[in-house]
């Protein structure tokens, strides 16, 4: 019994809490392993690559070739060891990003969001956190970027069940970020003119430690 409620998490039958959002918390090591190891680790797109710059394709059919991207896009993300992943960055044009992310508190979260859509905050809501922020496709760069510091996201799992989730701190951020990600935006395309020559300097100056797609 145990171990079917675990292959049923995987496939993206993950509970929910009172208020309907996904309990991503739970088990979070023995999914996300096996993802991963269903999957294969694939390079990084870098900024440049014209699939970073537009808007992403709705994911429409939820079988098993969806499922073995999301696998590869884990087995990415670990290689990279980062805490979010989109679809785009190992260069697939579909608006579909994992997570492995802990919130402020320390709390990991894990799982994976299809079509999402950032949910608009009443103003009253929308207290900024302006921590540095990075990303995998811009490699040894890092930058400080204000975002408030709670997030929702609607969006499908996998299976193409409906999803909310929510965060908080770095985990809100790791929400934003890779939904940005999924509408043609990086992290540096916020930033003043400065910050981002900056960032792109950084990113010269520094040797990727993991493996990327060279642009052309």
């Amino acid at each position: 019994m145990a171990q079917q409620d675990t292959d049923q998490q995987h496939a993206g039958v993950l509970p929910v809490d009172d208020e309907g959002y996904v309990v991503d918390t739970e088990d979070c090591e023995g999914r996300e392993k096996a993802w991963r190891e269903s999957g294969t680790s694939r390079p990084i797109t870098v900024v440049g690559n014209p699939v970073l710059h537009k808007e992403c394709k709705d994911v429409t059919e939820f079988g098993e070739e969806l499922r073995q991207l999301v696998a590869d896009m884990f087995a990415s993300q670990r290689t990279a060891e980062g805490v979010g992943l989109a679809a785009n960055q190992i260069g697939v044009d579909l608006k579909v990003f994992v997570y492995d992310c802990q919130d402020d508190e320390g709390v990991r979260h894990v799982g994976v969001v299809c079509n999402p859509k950032l949910v608009e905050l009443p103003a009253e809501r929308r207290r900024l956190d302006d921590s540095n922020e990075g990303c995998l496709s811009v490699p040894g760069a890092y930058a400080a970027l204000a975002r408030p510091d709670y997030a929702e996201v609607t969006g499908q799992d996998e299976q193409g069940n409906p999803i909310k989730v929510r965060g908080t701190g770095y985990f809100a951020r790791c929400l934003q970020h890779e939904t940005d990600h999924l509408y043609g935006y990086l992290y540096i395309d916020r930033l003043s003119k400065r910050d981002r020559k900056d960032a792109l300097r950084q990113m010269a100056e520094n040797e990727p430690r993991y493996p990327v797609v060279a642009n052309d």
